[in-house]
């Protein structure tokens, strides 16, 4: 439970490490201010999931399993795909918020539109490491956080940052997201 507490900050001062410039660690701010108001439903929907993965588990009962993770997976991707078109679509007026410069609103509306192209895979990503944890293999769940967190983002990010275009960088978003529904 410490180490997936930890992840997101650790996460965080390694990208605010690989960033370096100052308006793009606040377009990273930003973002993650922004992509909690998607994620959030998610992670509430994986809490009322989980005690009942477990209680059919325990019940031995896998067709209400595999229907109580179908009918999650298929309710986050919607959620996830709704939060990717808000990002793609709108992501000025959500970036307007902020009081950005003309080169925060041009790079954060870049970062949100790259960035949510992770969305939908995420949707997976979540649900399933909660399944994982209503398994009762909680190692599962952490092996999974962390290598959409650190283990794939971070290394991504900073290779991706050696060709000095931002724009790259934002990319490891979905790349982890990628990797870890491989990994899931």
């Amino acid at each position: 439970s410490i180490i997936m507490q930890s992840i997101s900050s650790i996460m965080t001062v390694g990208l605010n490490f690989i960033l370096s410039l100052p308006t793009a660690i606040s377009v990273y701010g930003v973002y993650y201010k922004l992509q909690t108001f998607v994620f959030m439903p998610i992670f509430g929907l994986t809490n009322a999931m989980v005690p009942i993965v477990a209680y059919n588990f325990g019940a031995r009962k896998p067709a209400r399993i595999q229907k109580c993770i179908v009918l999650s997976c298929i309710c986050a991707f919607l959620f996830m795909l709704c939060g990717f078109a808000v990002f793609q679509i709108t992501p000025e007026l959500l970036l307007a918020m902020f009081h950005p410069t003309d080169t925060f609103l041009s790079m954060g509306s870049q970062a949100l539109r790259i960035i949510s192209w992770g969305f939908p895979i995420a949707s997976f990503c979540v649900v399933l490491s909660a399944v994982f944890q209503a398994l009762g293999i909680g190692l599962y769940a952490t092996i999974v956080s962390l290598a959409r967190q650190l283990l794939v983002l971070l290394p991504v990010a900073y290779l991706l940052s050696l060709s000095n275009r931002l724009e790259l960088v934002w990319w490891s978003f979905p790349v982890a997201e990628l990797v870890c529904i491989i990994v899931t």
